[in-house]
């Protein structure tokens, strides 16, 4: 199942976020805790250079802690800040301006060996489509600044943002990059709402999902859709329809019904704590 997204604005938002780069001080990059690698776009390592970089796991009321554990120690094994937040609920959001400060610390104190004091310290904020950047300022800043939505490509064009008289934000749109090389990648940033619908076999998407749920997570499956003797996918889509009703007009079971129930449910956490991957998946078994 192949999976490519790059509309055009895409390719010109990277383009200005390249040309403001001058401009910063600190990236904060958001991902999706439930997907941390996959929803990390690469071309922002070329993009960040020598910039210092902050990561944020967000949305991590929706992933399994024990692995969001291993993500947060891997990348600051790696060097870079890194801070678990669900933006949603506000929790730990506050708390960036600190890390803000701290990735900033050799920059500040240059600025004042050069007398250079009361200068803002200014933050891109970058992130793929629909992983809560808009959420994540609305709930730092404590105003709606930022449009938000559920469904990706809802912020258009970049914003400046004053989050107080020391740090000014600059928010960017969600920006995938022109080819998945891993066909993995394609379906989890799919799973998490990533990539329009529209373009997805949402049937073939959820027989996917259900394939790495029953692997991974079976007993959360069992018991959110009381599963009993399963032979297939075809046969779990098949109870969910059964148990949650889904009938088409000629009363006959209808597994695309609950295709799309699956992955709704999935994606609002109504499953279980899940994540799809883990730093291994990427990196080797330690």
């Amino acid at each position: 199942m192949d999976i490519q997204w790059y509309p055009g604005h895409m390719s010109k938002a990277m383009r200005i976020m390249r040309e403001d780069l001058k401009l910063i001080d600190v990236i904060i990059e958001l991902t999706d805790a439930r997907v941390p690698q996959s929803s990390r776009n690469p071309d922002i390592n070329s993009l960040a250079n020598s910039k210092s970089r902050i990561i944020v796991l967000n949305k991590v009321d929706l992933a399994d802690e024990a692995i969001t554990s291993q993500w947060r120690k891997y990348y600051e094994g790696e060097g870079l800040f890194v801070k678990e937040v669900n933006s949603k609920a506000g929790k730990n959001v506050k708390s960036i301006v600190d890390v803000i400060n701290q990735a900033c610390a050799e920059k500040i104190e240059r600025n004042k060996k050069r007398g250079i004091i009361n200068r803002p310290l200014r933050a891109m904020i970058v992130g793929i489509p629909n992983v809560g950047k808009s959420t994540f300022i609305n709930a730092l800043v404590g105003r709606t600044s930022a449009k938000t939505g559920n469904k990706p490509g809802v912020t258009k064009g970049k914003q400046w943002i004053k989050l107080n008289k020391n740090i000014e934000l600059m928010d960017t749109p969600g920006v995938l990059w022109p080819k998945f090389d891993d066909e993995q990648i394609g379906l989890n940033l799919s799973f998490v709402g990533s990539i329009r619908d529209e373009i997805l076999n949402t049937y073939e998407l959820s027989v996917k999902l259900v394939d790495f749920l029953m692997e991974n997570y079976e007993s959360y499956m069992i018991e959110k859709y009381k599963l009993a003797d399963v032979k297939d996918s075809y046969d779990v889509l098949l109870q969910i329809a059964k148990f949650r009703g889904c009938k088409s007009k000629g009363d006959e079971y209808d597994t695309e019904k609950s295709a799309i129930i699956l992955i709704d449910d999935f994606r609002k956490g109504k499953i279980g704590r899940i994540s799809l991957e883990k730093p291994e998946d990427f990196y080797g078994k330690q």
